[in-house]
């Protein structure tokens, strides 16, 4: 800021206006490495001053500052987190690879509540200790423990520092104190307490999320009840017993098969059966003949013996008789079995004949069974219907209760995922201090002294408002630069105006070569000399005009006007007993006040005795008649009047001349003071040629001077 407003001032110095008319040239301003030069070299004592004065606080700040040492530890942060447990929790997977993962990582290192948890930690609120370290008193008065914890967590965040290690995910936490072994105590805990509060964060992200579930968990686990226990009363209420169930394509339970079902899938089976007995029991009795009875086996065996004694009776009848005894025998057998079988066979018959009967109540029996059951099973059917609704009810609870439980259980091993912050290396006790370092204290106090003399020049700039460079005349007067007038220090004018070659008679020679194009009919006949205040080389700058136009073949002559303080007298060897107030008082023979100076190079016409008045004799027509009778014999008449500030002199004698010069000295009256002062000549009406700015400083003359000289020498030349 110091260094822009130094230089828009230089700019503004620069930023002078060129209109072609004489002198303008002169205004040119330096170079603008050239004009920090030259304001360096104005206000170089003070620069001095102010840089030693840094310099030496620096040193005494090094001397009199309590050793502080910092102990750096370093962690890893890294934006991926290994999960164990293969859980995903509540954020996404890309919310750790935003842009400003890192940022906020560092601005969490350094956040007051990680300054807070390091200070209940280790009790940093009521450690004496470390209230010392840091060159505080330990007050803790009426405070609560809350209080105090805050304050500690104040100064452990005025302390730390947290420098990211560059193109890495590798972060340096410092912390300074005076105790090397608190230090690195804090900064571990420091780094500790962050990997546990990204814990903590991480595994309170997911607490909203558990509450939830486990209120909504409660619902649904009532909601299940309710609908199981409807379906259960429901199949009491109706007889619905199921013994089979599947799942459905839509995962719903579905009753596969009920006791009824399957009661009339059995006795279904047990009637076909029945019917399949009967009809056969049927076909038997129905024909009556011995097919019924040709696989009875009884019937079978009987017949076959029959067959065996029926062939041995054959075979006796080949031999016997009828009569023979042993075919009676045989014969009487044989009659005995046919009456068995006979017998055996009406047995059978009636056995088959009950059997058919025995089968037709059975069918009957059986059929109004199955038929019983098919109406119960037609009415449980439809009474299924009502009863799947039940159970999909609670088949559909129960799947969202156990979505909601397993997320449940997943939400809980969420925030056992490995850490993705490690430390990679703990703070060790430092072995030296790290402050005070007397090189950085050095050139920081260079720096700061060299900001504030910066700013101290551009105040002094700012308030110090004369002129101290030939280009301000016009860009703060608006007039025209005749010429700049080097200091002669303590040599007497006269003596180096004698010298042609002199820097001084030089100077002069450009103001009369400027001069020289102030009128359309060159050097001005007549002029006045003035400035704001006395002691600005008003009457000098009278006199070495006079000198330089004489020097050139002029015949000059010089006036002292200020007969309140004279000097010409003095500059040329005059005595000043009569001369311009001796005129203006009355006396008509102004030829008799006319004097030849020493030198003999120009006339001089001393002020004379000092009136009451001199406002009141400059204000008649005298003065004017004195310029004009002397310009009729001179080829130049000039004035030394007096100043402006507080006169009325020269505001009178202004009109009584061509023009009038106005001397300022360099770095004197304020600019202000001097636009005051030229008001009164422009309230006069006077016309004012220009400005020469005397006593230009040697450090400036090459600058001021040599620019102004050389373009007049070009235009005299």
């Amino acid at each position: 800021m110091a260094k822009t407003l130094l230089a828009t001032s230089l700019n503004d110095m620069d930023q002078t206006p060129h209109s072609g008319s004489m002198g303008d040239n002169q205004q040119g301003s330096a170079p603008l490495l050239l004009q920090y030069w030259q304001i360096a070299l104005r206000w170089k004592y003070l620069i001095l001053a102010i840089l030693v004065l840094a310099l030496a606080a620096g040193v005494i700040a090094t001397m009199i500052a309590t050793p502080l040492y910092t102990a750096k530890a370093q962690i890893e942060i890294s934006r991926d987190q290994k999960n164990p447990t293969n859980v995903a929790g509540i954020e996404s997977a890309n919310s750790s690879q935003d842009q400003e993962f890192y940022q906020t990582q560092y601005s969490l290192l350094e956040s007051r509540s990680l300054a807070e948890r390091v200070a209940r930690q280790l009790n940093l609120g009521n450690n004496e200790d470390f209230y010392a370290a840091h060159s505080l008193d330990f007050a803790p008065g009426n405070s609560s423990a809350a209080d105090r914890v805050k304050q500690a967590a104040g100064i452990l965040l005025q302390n730390v520092e947290v420098i990211p290690v560059s193109r890495s995910r590798l972060v340096n936490v410092f912390y300074e104190s005076g105790s090397p072994e608190l230090s690195a105590k804090i900064a571990n805990a420091w780094t500790e307490n962050f990997i546990q509060a990204s814990m903590d964060r991480r595994f309170a992200s997911t607490s909203d999320a558990r509450q939830f579930l486990e209120a909504r968990l409660g619902e649904l686990a009532l909601k299940l009840e309710d609908a199981e226990r409807k379906a259960a009363n429901y199949a009491s209420e109706k007889g619905i017993i199921a013994l089979t169930t599947r799942s459905g394509d839509n995962g719903n339970t579905e009753v596969g098969q009920t006791l009824v079902s399957s009661q009339l899938e059995a006795l279904s089976n047990e009637l076909a059966r029945a019917t399949a007995d009967r009809v056969t029991a049927e076909s038997l009795t129905v024909g009556r003949t011995n097919s019924a009875t040709v696989d009875h086996q009884t019937v079978n065996s009987l017949r076959q013996k029959r067959a065996e004694t029926a062939a041995e009776y054959s075979r006796l009848m080949e031999q016997f008789e009828p009569d023979y005894p042993a075919a009676r025998a045989l014969q009487k057998q044989i009659a005995s079995f046919d009456a068995a079988i006979a017998n055996e066979e009406s047995r059978v018959n009636s056995a088959r004949g009950t059997s058919s009967a025995e089968a037709g109540r059975r069918e009957a029996v059986l059929k109004a069974k199955v038929d019983q059951l098919a109406g119960r099973l037609d009415t449980q059917t439809k009474d299924q219907i009502q009863f799947n609704i039940y159970r999909r009810d609670a088949d559909t609870t129960r799947q969202l209760y156990d979505s909601l439980l397993q997320r449940f259980k997943e939400i809980g091993v969420a925030g056992v995922a490995a850490n993705n912050i490690a430390i990679v290396d703990p703070a060790d006790i430092p072995g030296g201090p790290s402050s005070p370092s007397l090189p950085k204290n050095l050139l920081i106090a260079l720096m700061a002294g060299l900001a504030l003399t910066v700013l101290a020049v551009i105040a002094l700039e700012q308030i110090d408002e004369g002129l101290r460079e030939p280009a301000d005349v016009r860009r703060l007067l608006q007039l025209p630069l005749l010429g700049a007038i080097p200091s002669q220090g303590e040599e007497e004018p006269s003596e180096l105006l004698a010298d042609p070659k002199s820097a001084l008679s030089e100077a002069y020679l450009s103001v009369r070569s400027n001069l020289a194009f102030t009128t359309d009919h060159g050097l001005p006949k007549s002029l006045m000399v003035t400035s704001s205040r006395p002691r600005e080389g008003k009457s000098t700058s009278a006199f070495a005009l006079a000198t330089v136009l004489a020097r050139t073949g002029k015949r000059t002559i010089l006036i002292d006007a200020d007969m309140r303080s004279p000097s010409v007298h003095g500059l040329v060897g005059l005595s000043n007993g009569t001369g311009l107030s001796n005129f203006l008082a009355g006396d008509n023979n102004w030829a008799d006040l006319v004097r030849a100076t020493p030198a003999g190079t120009f006339d001089a016409m001393p002020a004379g005795p000092m009136p009451p008045s001199a406002a009141e004799l400059l204000s008649t027509e005298r003065m004017a008649f004195l310029v004009k009778a002397l310009g009729e014999k001179y080829d130049a008449v000039i004035i030394d009047a007096p100043p402006l500030l507080g006169l009325a002199d020269a505001p009178l004698l202004s009109g009584t001349v061509e023009g009038c010069i106005f001397v300022v000295e360099s770095a004197g009256v304020a600019v202000r003071g001097l636009r005051s002062a030229l008001s009164r000549l422009q309230l006069a009406q006077a016309h004012i040629f220009g400005v020469v700015l005397t006593k230009l400083a040697a450090d400036q003359s090459g600058y001021g001077y040599g620019y102004g000289y050389g373009d007049a020498q070009d235009k005299t030349d």
